[in-house]
Parts: C-alpha cells; structure tokens; sequence
C-alpha cells in the first residue's frame, strides 16, 4: 500500500484520534492540579530541597525502570485498553489519598507511594498515546499535532498553577484531589466507544516464540543502529542529569530565593506554561524547518541562555526569571514536537511503543542520580547553581550538535538501513 492511500485512510481515524485527544487533555489538565498542589504540600510541611529531591526521584524512578517493558508491553496488548487501565489506575490511586486526607492521616511517604504508582501508570499511557497517533493521523500532519500536543501540555500549566494556588487557599485538599478523578472519568470514556487501529492485521498473531525480553532486545538493536538518536539520548541523560534537578526544586528557589510564596510559584509555573502553548502554536502553524532536527537544536541553545538567565537572576529580579523561564517553555515545546515528529515519521508502527519508552527510559535515568546529589548541596549551597550549570550544558550541547554530522542527518533513510535490511517492522 502506498504511502499516500495510507494516509487518506488515516484521515477517517483523525476525527476519533482527536475526540481522545481531547478527553486526555482533561486527565492532563487534573494531573498538573494535582502535582501543584502536592507539591506545595510537600514544600510547606518540609520545607527542604531533600525531600522535594526524593519525591521527585518516585515520579521518575518507574519510567526508568518500566518504561521499556512498558512499552514493550503496549507494542503486544491493545492501545486503547492500556489508556483505560492506566488512567484508571491513576485515578484510584488519588481516591485513597483523597481519603487520607479527609481523615487527617497523610503522611510524607504516602505522597511518595502516590507519586510511584501515578507515574507507573503514565509509562504507559504515555507510550499508549504516542505509539496510537502515528496509527490515526497522517504523517504530513505529525509535526502539527505534536506542537498542539505541547500546547495542550502548557495550556494545563498556565491554568493549575494559579487555579491550584486558589484552590489551596479555598478548600481542603481532597476537594483538589476530587477534581483529577473526574477529569480521569473524562479521559476513560470516550474510550469505551472509540476503538484505535492496532499495528498488526485482524487476525494475526504475535508469535509466541516472541517474548517481551526478545521483544525488548528488538527495540534496543533498533535504537543501537540508528547512531543519531544513540547521541541525541546521551545528550539527554547529561541534560536531565543536571536540569531535573533545578526544576524540580523550583518552589525552593521561590521561597528561599526569591522570598516568595504559593501565588509566585504559580505565575512562574504559568510562565513557563504560557511559553509552551505559544510555542506549541508556533510549531504548529509553521511546522519547523524542513530539517526538523535543526529545529530542535536551536531550540535547545536557546533553552539553555535562558535557564543561565534564571540562575543568574538576583531575588528582586522576579520578573526577569519570569520571562526567561517562558522563554524555556516556548523553545522546548518547539524542540520535543520537532523530535519526536522525526521519530513518530521514522520509526515502525508496531515497534513505537517500545522505542518511545526506551528514550524516555535512558534519558531519564540520570535523573535520580542527579535529584540524590542536588537535593542535600541545594540545601546547603542553594538552588541557583543547578540551573548555572545546567543552562551551560544545554548551550553548549545544542552548539555541538551542529559539528556532529550523525545528528544532523537523523532523518535521512539510510539511516535505519542496516537495520531494516533484515528485518521487515514496516
């Protein structure tokens, strides 16, 4: 079948692609009120940078140590059922805490058991959803529906943070809890009635000769092949090594930094969400350059000046970090969209899911390491250095990928080709 019958049988899916679009923006949108507001919680009841550290390393410790076999996983069992159980799951896991809460009984490592399981169930649904859009929307569209997807994702950080700060100022905390359940029902019923395109045939079977660990060995063969994206996530380790940290204790720089409290940490939330819809729109609308990797790159040196503005920025100067870390939503909205349409263009249907959460899995997996080390030095030595050191790395990375031909040309078809010559995924 060619190219372009595929896509014009895509165009029927689109319209349903875009009704469960629509329904995980909501789930997504309770999520960011959810994490604002425990957050928060986390930041009054502690006040240390260690503790924001740990549960920082429980929201992405499963991604690291499940994500491939999520993904592996998605690849065999049905898209649609993973999306339901995962939001589900999610949504249950709220429910208890919610009743924690009502009784007066939460403890710090609730929230930590809260974090680990949520994030467990977003390794899915976040592989679910990006191995069935490729299935339900045509590739000339990918780049645009990645940029509305980041849209969306700042959308939901312009709107939790100051409705979160509201909120917490209003009602308990279990009313806030009450919201991402409903928003979860939003996201799983659609579901019920809209059926996804799966990746192989009606009728066929996975081999059972095939099992999830060849399954794996199948997806990281194909990654190892593809020397770019080998280098793109080595950038993304150093990257999330040194730049998780800074951001995940970003309500320490407000309080103890900027001397501010719930409603400052709201507006740089919402700055930051504010430049990813715009960014997000602008990719859309424009699409990126022809070579979208060019694209992300520049994005990415721009990403890295204004996280150096941040750690720069005196505590009077409020303002500036601000803006610069709207600066930082913009461009990255721009830089993930433009990459992951090149892997959403490139890489295999039926071998998505696994690929997908193999990047995410290796370049979040420096992370805990980076949180263990940033969480007791922020404490003693203070937050800004994090995004110091960070913001450098990011520039300097950004630069260097334009000297490294193997990045520049990712998207050039040979690429695959060692791989693919023995070995039919199309």
């Amino acid at each position: 079948m060619s190219e372009r019958s595929s896509d014009s049988q895509k165009l029927g899916s689109m319209a349903n692609f875009f009704i469960i679009f629509g329904g995980q923006a909501f789930s997504l949108f309770g999520s960011r009120l959810v994490q604002f507001a425990l957050v928060w919680w986390l930041t009054k009841t502690s006040g240390s940078a260690s503790v924001l550290a740990f549960a920082s390393i429980m929201a992405i410790l499963p991604q690291v140590l499940f994500g491939p076999f999520a993904g592996t996983l998605v690849d065999r069992w049905n898209r649609r059922v993973v999306l339901m159980v995962s939001d589900g799951l999610t949504a249950l896991t709220i429910v208890v805490l919610a009743l924690l809460y009502a009784q007066g009984s939460v403890e710090i490592w609730h929230i930590y058991t809260v974090m680990f399981i949520r994030s467990l169930g977003g390794a899915f649904q976040w592989s679910a959803m990006q191995a069935s859009t490729t299935l339900m929307v045509s590739k000339r569209h990918l780049s645009r529906v990645s940029g509305l997807n980041q849209s969306i994702q700042g959308l939901a950080n312009i709107i939790a943070p100051p409705l979160g700060a509201l909120l917490i100022e209003l009602f308990p905390l279990q009313i806030i809890l009450a919201i991402d359940v409903s928003t979860a029902i939003l996201a799983i019923g659609p579901l019920f009635f809209i059926q996804i395109p799966q990746p192989l045939h009606i009728g066929e079977a996975v081999e059972s000769s095939s099992s999830v660990l060849t399954d794996l060995r199948e997806g990281l063969r194909y990654l190892w092949s593809w020397k770019g994206v080998m280098m793109i996530v080595v950038m993304s380790m150093v990257i999330n090594l040194l730049l998780n940290p800074a951001f995940s204790l970003t309500p320490i720089l407000v309080t103890n930094h900027f001397e501010g409290d719930v409603l400052e940490f709201a507006w740089l939330q919402s700055a930051l969400g504010l430049g990813m819809v715009l960014g997000g729109f602008m990719l859309g609308v424009w699409g990126g350059f022809k070579r979208r990797v060019k694209t992300a790159m520049l994005a990415l040196i721009l990403i890295g000046i204004s996280i150096i503005i941040i750690g720069l920025a005196p505590k009077t100067a409020f303002m500036v970090a601000m803006g610069a870390m709207f600066f930082v939503g913009f461009m990255n909205s721009i830089a993930n969209g433009s990459f992951f349409a090149v892997l959403q263009a490139s890489v295999p249907s039926k071998m998505q899911g696994r690929v997908f959460t193999l990047l995410a899995s290796g370049s979040m997996s420096m992370s805990p390491l980076g949180l263990m080390i940033a969480g007791p030095v922020a404490d003693i030595f203070g937050v800004q250095i994090w995004f110091l050191i960070a913001g450098f790395a990011v520039t300097f990375m950004g630069v260097g990928a334009f000297f490294v031909p193997t990045i520049m040309q990712i998207e050039d078809r040979d690429a695959n080709y060692q791989f693919s010559k023995n070995e039919d995924l199309s």
